[in-house]
């Protein structure tokens, strides 16, 4: 069943029978319940399809219309790389390609219709859910993280797991992202920290790696291999300039573009929109 079916009487009838036929089985085969009212979830899926149908379309041709018009177009993802069902750290990854390509796949726009993509990180790292996660912190350092960083999940109200920033993976993603600028959100989190850990590589088996793992049982093992910068006293929240920022904040975010091989285009210093640092738009 499509959003589309729901238009059209004798489809979403057909799809929905097809389906129900299936389903009957199972309730009252196996869990001995009442079966489906399939004429009554029929008018159901109309009437659902009669309240949306104004907004349903070729959202591809609507997006190329508006394109041919000089209307500027943004696709935003929901996850992060790392939980691409093809990429990520399977099995522990979401349904779905998350990865910048779904952009296109999923909205009809050819690939090279698309001018820039920015990759967005945090000036630390996170994970919901289980999975690998080399630089992980299970300290006062990690809680503080995760309180002044609000860290929970924003659908499921799950507390995320936090850990030190690992250029690793944020390399691995500006490669298969294709990203050519970085936005780095939350650098307030670490005002106050005496010392920043960045990950910088991977050590497992006697052997360091500089490319995470393909498999999740390996990462899992993997420990990561640290750098430290300087941390920084002064705060940085609101703050709107690079210029205004401490200089050790200002090393740090010069070391993430280092080992990122990507430049920081945009500095997000607080929550609310007008807490950001503009060095490079990459939509103008």
């Amino acid at each position: 069943m499509r959003l589309g079916d729901l238009v059209n009487t004798s489809t979403c009838a057909a799809r929905v029978e097809e389906a129900a036929d299936y389903q009957n089985l199972i309730l009252q085969k196996i869990y001995q319940a009442e079966p489906v009212d399939v004429p009554g979830l029929v008018d159901e899926c109309l009437a659902y399809g009669e309240a949306l149908k104004p907004l349903i379309s070729d959202v591809g041709k609507e997006i190329h219309e508006c394109m041919a018009q000089g209307v500027p177009i943004l696709f935003e993802g929901a996850q992060g790389a790392l939980l691409d069902i093809d990429h990520g750290t399977y099995p522990f990854v979401t349904s779905s390609n998350t990865t910048a390509g779904a952009a296109a796949s999923g909205s009809g726009v050819g690939p090279t219709e698309i001018d820039a993509v920015l990759g967005i990180v945090k000036a630390y790292t996170t994970r919901v859910g289980s999975g690998p996660f080399p630089t992980e912190l299970f300290d006062d350092t990690g809680s503080k993280l995760a309180k002044d960083g609000r860290e929970f999940g924003s659908t499921t109200g799950r507390p995320r797991r936090c850990g030190w920033f690992d250029a690793v993976a944020v390399r691995w993603a500006c490669r298969v992202n294709g990203i050519r600028s970085l936005c780095v959100t939350k650098l307030d989190v670490l005002d106050g920290l005496e010392e920043i850990r960045i990950c910088t590589g991977y050590r497992v088996d006697g052997e360091e790696k500089s490319e995470p793992p393909i498999e999740a049982d390996l990462l899992a093992r993997c420990e990561p291999v640290y750098e430290t910068c300087v941390g920084w006293s002064e705060s940085t929240s609101g703050i709107q300039q690079m210029t205004l920022l401490p200089e050790a904040a200002r090393d740090y975010l010069k070391r993430i573009e280092a080992l990122a091989g990507c430049p920081v285009g945009i500095v997000s210093t607080g929550p609310d929109r007008k807490d950001t640092i503009v060095l490079d738009n990459p939509f103008h």
